[in-house]
């Protein structure tokens, strides 16, 4: 692969305007993009002197679907170990099936953010990072809108969906912290649907996807002519948003100046365009995401203090990491499966224990959906009806020969019968956790968990409060 003083990027693609911004945006972590605007000449130019210090290729599907996937194969077959990302305006499951079938390594779905496509090229490009199944995958599917539909049994994601269910029926600013691709977003999403809001206006903003110059703008709005290039008045996201719930995810990302006005319109409830001269009171319930803790940035003075203040006087959820909640990934691995068995060109599939074993052994850095992406990943290459170890060859590369296949088994059950030193846990430790994961395998529907513990209702609750376990039913 090319070193990073002279990496080049094929970019097949023949719309100038998105040539150009794919350019400026590679440009920015030190790519060279060479621009080819047709198949034939893509090829011709793997075998010339630039096309040799090739270090990944983006390919515009702008053509139809088997012609893009067959143009891939072809790359894929002329150079085996060369990235290909595969731009689309296409949401298809299938299309994202077939083209990883053909040698793609990502998919990405027009339009896409900044920060995606730079994020992507990392991940395909650097050494570090496990190829094949471990990519991460733009292509998800449908995220679940209410808490029910959760997978996870483990006290502190029990625990996070509680204060969520809670604060989801309030009107309060509510803060949610958690690493990537925990499920932030999906948490938001189902604390609308259960919000008295749950009919209004849901507006998602991405701080971390906007150039900084630009996301004043896009949260509170500008007049015609507030600054250079204001050709048109432009609405904020705040005023979208009116009567419904906003969402500023990566708000560590945002600026200074920008925290200092969000703190002012959470303090006052109204918002003043950039360029107006008067400002005017919104109804909107905001809900900010973090990837990184706030109070940590506050501290080293990256964050502002009074935005700080506002934030923590509402609900806080931590979202924990999977690797803090290993005894749900063989849950999530089958609902998962279950899934993307429904999408067009895959089919249900088991997992064999070996493989549970070996995907409770990684430590899971980018989570939940970096796990939904491997498992989609390894459904797409599979030619049994069951997923095994072999399914996952750079996790068994990065895992070892022997995962912990027995500890596994004992927190997938989600029930751990013995101390350390090998004596039997207490009984009431022992009910806490048999009841916390009836509540995450029936999802929180706590007359199913009675029913199927064969007690009831009251008991059941009488029993949460006793041994001090949180449900978000």
């Amino acid at each position: 692969m090319a070193e990073p003083e002279d990496r080049v990027l094929m970019l097949i693609d023949d719309e100038p305007a998105q040539s150009r911004l794919i350019t400026a945006l590679a440009a920015r972590e030190g790519w060279r993009t060479l621009v080819v605007r047709d198949s034939e000449t893509a090829i011709a130019t793997l075998g010339t002197r630039q096309g040799m210090q090739l270090g990944a290729i983006i390919l515009d599907q702008w053509v139809p679907g088997d012609e893009a996937c067959s143009l891939i194969a072809e790359l894929k077959a002329r150079r085996p170990a060369l990235p290909i990302l595969m731009l689309t305006a296409s949401s298809s499951p299938l299309l994202a099936v077939e083209a990883m079938r053909a040698g793609a390594t990502d998919y990405l779905i027009k339009p896409v953010a900044p920060d995606r496509l730079l994020q992507a090229l990392r991940a395909a490009t650097t050494r570090e990072t496990p190829n094949d199944e471990l990519q991460p995958l733009t292509e998800k599917l449908g995220a679940t809108l209410d808490f029910d539909s959760m997978i996870g049994a483990a006290p502190a994601f029990r625990a996070a969906l509680a204060v969520a269910a809670k604060a989801a029926r309030t009107q309060a600013t509510v803060l949610i912290e958690g690493e990537t691709g925990t499920g932030k977003e999906m948490l938001v999403r189902a604390m609308h649907a259960a919000s008295p809001r749950a009919k209004s206006p849901l507006r998602i903003v991405n701080a971390g996807g906007i150039p900084a110059n630009q996301i004043e703008s896009v949260l509170f709005g500008h007049e015609k002519g507030a600054f250079p290039g204001a050709f048109e008045r432009h609405v904020g996201a705040l005023q979208q948003a009116d009567m419904g719930t906003l969402v500023i995810d990566e708000i560590d990302r945002l600026a200074q100046p920008v925290q200092e006005r969000l703190a002012q319109f959470l303090s006052r409830g109204d918002v003043q365009p950039i360029g107006a001269r008067h400002s005017f009171r919104l109804d909107v319930r905001v809900i900010v995401c973090s990837n990184a803790n706030l109070r940590d940035l506050t501290a080293a003075g990256l964050f502002d203090q009074t935005l700080l203040d506002i934030l923590t006087v509402g609900a806080q959820v931590l979202v924990p990491a999977l690797r803090n909640r290993a005894a749900d990934i063989p849950a999530l691995t089958r609902y998962f499966l279950a899934r993307i068995g429904e999408q067009p060109g895959l089919r249900p599939l088991g997992i064999s224990d070996g493989a549970l074993s070996l995907l409770a052994a990684y430590d899971w850095p980018g989570n939940v959906r970096q796990l939904q992406a491997t498992l989609f990943r390894a459904a797409v290459f599979c030619d049994g009806e069951v997923l095994t170890a072999q399914d996952f060859p750079n996790l068994s590369t990065m895992v070892g020969e022997a995962p912990r296949i027995a500890p596994m088994i004992s927190e997938g059950a989600g029930v751990t019968l013995y101390t350390a030193d090998g004596n039997l846990r207490p009984l009431e430790d022992i009910e806490a956790d048999v009841i916390r994961l009836a509540i995450g395998h029936y999802r929180g529907r706590m007359t199913e968990v009675a029913r199927r513990l064969g007690i009831g209702r009251s008991t059941l609750y009488r029993k949460l409060s006793e041994l001090g376990i949180e449900s978000a039913a």
